[in-house]
């Protein structure tokens, strides 16, 4: 969506079609700080695969594409490329047809992005979920100053719409959603940022997804954000949007809990000092 306080329609929304370019999807390829490149690349695509932005059987940009999208060196790319494989999250193939592909099912994506939370402190959990409010709730409140009317129907159409689709694709509309909203505010850096702290939390809030309830729970949220904020109340939609967020931070720390509790051996997370290692190598390389 332009940034401009005229335009009506979302630009990063599509009715139909066969491809799924959404805000979220040119957030995984968008440029990188100097810091570690290597390893963001690896992290943001990774984040992209098991949110499921990035689909099973999708083939990832080339390899010169992605050196440009990110500003750095083949030599770069092609490192993280080699953690990804490493990892399973996705194959390349050599040759006419080849190029890199996402390798991770639905179900493996649950697992993995189970396994993350597992892993996390729940102080993380906190501070992750706090640092998303702060972002989230900042966006709302411009979004109910500056949204027209127009562009809110646009998104109220697809939210309707996407009620009973499948857990993945419902996600997938109601990132694009939110990160249409933010985009609402009209300010370029909160919505970057916004971009930002969301791909890092997508994934874990995903996990919400096959809770029946909770996907109830909101999608009605985020029908009444769009409503309080065509109401033009800052203030009330400041509110929607920190209980809401406030909900998926202890619906987390509650599942994380509930992994620890009775899921450690199928999830291989190990036992005791095993356990330990590898929960403190995810938070380092996180």
């Amino acid at each position: 969506m332009s940034l401009d306080a005229s335009a009506s329609e979302p630009s990063g929304i599509s009715h139909g079609g066969s491809a799924y370019y959404s805000r979220m999807h040119s957030a995984v390829f968008a440029p990188l700080e100097e810091e570690g490149k290597a390893a963001l690349i690896e992290r943001r695509i990774a984040h992209g695969i098991t949110a499921g932005v990035l689909r099973n059987g999708e083939r990832l940009p080339a390899e010169n594409d992605l050196a440009a999208s990110f500003g750095v060196a083949l030599v770069t790319v092609r490192d993280a490329l080699g953690a990804l494989r490493d990892r399973g999250l996705i194959l390349t193939r050599r040759g006419r047809g080849g190029g890199s592909f996402v390798t991770v099912s639905p179900w493996e994506s649950t697992r993995a992005n189970e396994r993350r939370l597992a892993a996390m402190p729940q102080v993380a959990i906190h501070d992750l979920g706090l640092h998303y409010r702060m972002v989230t709730t900042g966006c709302a409140e411009l979004a109910a100053e500056r949204a027209t009317a127009a562009e809110l129907q646009v998104l109220v159409e697809i939210l309707n719409a996407a009620e009973e689709l499948p857990s993945s694709e419902w996600r997938r509309k109601v990132t694009d959603i939110q990160l249409e909203l933010a985009s609402l505010s009209r300010s370029a850096r909160l919505t970057r940022l916004h971009l930002s702290v969301q791909a890092e939390f997508v994934p874990l809030l995903s996990l919400q997804d096959a809770d029946v309830e909770a996907r109830r729970r909101n999608h009605a949220v985020l029908r009444r954000q769009i409503a309080v904020t065509e109401a033009r109340d800052a203030r009330g939609v400041r509110g929607v949007v920190a209980d809401s967020v406030d909900f998926s931070i202890v619906w987390l720390i509650t599942r994380r809990r509930e992994l620890l509790a009775g899921d450690r051996e199928d999830l291989d997370l190990g036992t005791g000092r095993q356990f330990d290692e590898w929960a403190g190598a995810s938070r380092r390389t996180e």
